[in-house]
């Protein structure tokens, strides 16, 4: 799996374990909502570390918690 694939179904598992939207996580984290629809569309292919640490706080875990998942344990480079 790409990583940029991974880091949407993490936050797409984290928006559903948290019963959150898009729009619920631009309000929690600051982050446009365009940046986090068209990278979570695909059309953006790839995302910040700063942009990714502020999801992390709308989710109020780390950065650290969020990679602490198989998802991650086979990625690719994208």
């Amino acid at each position: 799996m790409q990583l940029s694939d991974a880091i949407r179904k993490r936050i797409n598992n984290l928006l559903k374990i948290n019963n959150m939207n898009i729009w619920k996580l631009y309000k929690a984290t600051g982050v446009s909502a365009s940046t986090l629809s068209y990278f979570m569309s695909g059309k953006r292919e790839l995302i910040n570390l700063k942009t990714l640490l502020h999801i992390c706080e709308g989710f109020e875990i780390s950065l650290k918690d969020f990679f602490d998942d198989p998802l991650f344990i086979d990625v690719e480079q994208d």
